[in-house]
């Protein structure tokens, strides 16, 4: 049973997928110019990067190969989430308060679901390029042995920290069905993903706790790719990754059905 509902909703969600890449293929240029946006944006903060460490041999025991790996490791899960999830900002604008929710419990589909599958976003490629690029490039100069086994981090990884962004954006979304807009709210926190960029280390306790413990930012960038550099255990890395993604989803996801229950149309 739960095999048929999945098989059913993958079929709904390529059709979905299908007529929009129908609409985008309609529009070449702006897609072109959306994904040369979020690629210039992403290598301009590369640039940046290495122009501000580059005469500085190290940040707290930490070289700027190491700095160049975690930042390029940061946007693989998240280009990932923004190509497939990214419609969920629309929830924390004007769709609540202006009774446009409705929608999404008329078909007898998930509400989640049909909110994620309603808009792909092909801008996002532009953040991934950049961090496969990035990996590959300073992998490469630190000397980074990939073994078969690996891959299968990467892959749990990758997936954790693509689920964290997900959550996070799903339950400071969700908080409009109370106050009808959050997305000021989700901006803020959003920003704080640019913090798990760099080591814990640099921070104090209560910003590290914060980004680690309470929004985990940090099981998206900074701890996965330290893993992958031998800076740290697999328990700590592969399994809090997965342990923080399973827990901040069910949370997430928790708000949203209590969110939907509070919906007044």
């Amino acid at each position: 049973m739960a095999f048929k509902t999945c098989k059913r909703y993958m079929r709904i969600y390529r059709l979905f997928l299908a007529q929009y890449l129908k609409i985008l293929m309609q529009s070449k240029v702006n897609f072109f110019i959306g994904f040369s946006a979020f690629f210039l944006n992403q290598l301009s903060g590369i640039v940046f990067l290495y122009l501000l460490f580059r005469n500085i041999p190290s940040l707290n025991g930490w070289s700027i190969d190491e700095l160049m790996f975690i930042y390029g490791f940061s946007q693989i899960p998240r280009g990932i989430d923004h190509i497939l999830t990214d419609y969920i900002w629309i929830l924390s604008g004007n769709v609540v308060v202006r009774g446009n929710f409705d929608k999404y419990l008329l078909r007898p589909l998930n509400p989640l679901f049909h909110l994620i599958a309603e808009r792909f976003q092909p801008d996002g490629f532009g953040e991934l390029a950049v961090g496969v690029g990035v990996c590959l490039i300073y992998g490469a100069r630190l000397d980074l042995v990939w073994k078969p086994l690996d891959i299968l981090w990467v892959i749990l990884l990758v997936l954790g920290g693509t689920v964290i962004y997900t959550a996070i954006k799903l339950f400071f979304a969700s908080l409009a069905f109370w106050i009808k807009r959050s997305q000021s709210i989700l901006f803020v926190v959003y920003q704080l993903s640019n913090f798990a960029k760099y080591p814990m280390s640099i921070y104090g306790k209560a910003m590290s706790t914060l980004i680690t413990v309470v929004i985990p930012f940090a099981f998206t960038a900074f701890i996965p790719a330290s893993f992958l550099m031998d800076r740290s255990s697999l328990g700590y890395a592969v399994g809090g990754t997965l342990i923080a993604a399973t827990v901040s989803f069910t949370i997430a996801y928790w708000v949203w059905l209590k969110g939907i229950s509070n919906y007044e149309s």
